[in-house]
């Protein structure tokens, strides 16, 4: 299996539990990574058997800086399920972390993170 990785891209959005999340909003952070047969791209230098990655980054954009979820579990799963859908049958699996660098509770720490896998993965 080939892979994309699209890592680190910076959103900021108004998801979160507390009403100051969602009054202030705050930064979050999101990394893709693709499940896709790049062997015929590698072959053919053509943009039409690959994903397109700036559309990744719109679509974790549009997500992210859209409607507030409580949960980063709810903003993950939007986006996994919206690259699914927009590359159905190219993208045979893909894994998001959503990372929340700056959440409101006490404590030392450089994050918050979580990460779901949907589809195939080796």
């Amino acid at each position: 299996m080939d892979y994309i990785h699209v890592k680190d891209m910076e959103f900021y959005g108004y998801h979160g539990v507390l009403a100051a999340e969602t009054a202030i909003g705050q930064r979050f952070r999101v990394s893709i990574t693709l499940a896709v047969d790049l062997h015929q791209a590698g072959e053919t230098d053509e943009l039409e058997y690959t994903v397109n990655y700036a559309e990744v980054y719109m679509i974790c954009k549009e997500i992210v800086e859209g409607e507030p979820y409580k949960l980063i579990e709810a903003v993950a799963e939007q986006i996994a399920t919206r690259i699914l859908a927009t590359y159905e049958g190219r993208v045979k699996g893909l894994r998001v972390e959503m990372i929340k660098p700056d959440p409101p509770i006490p404590g030392h720490y450089r994050e918050v993170s979580v990460e779901l896998t949907r589809g195939e993965f080796q």
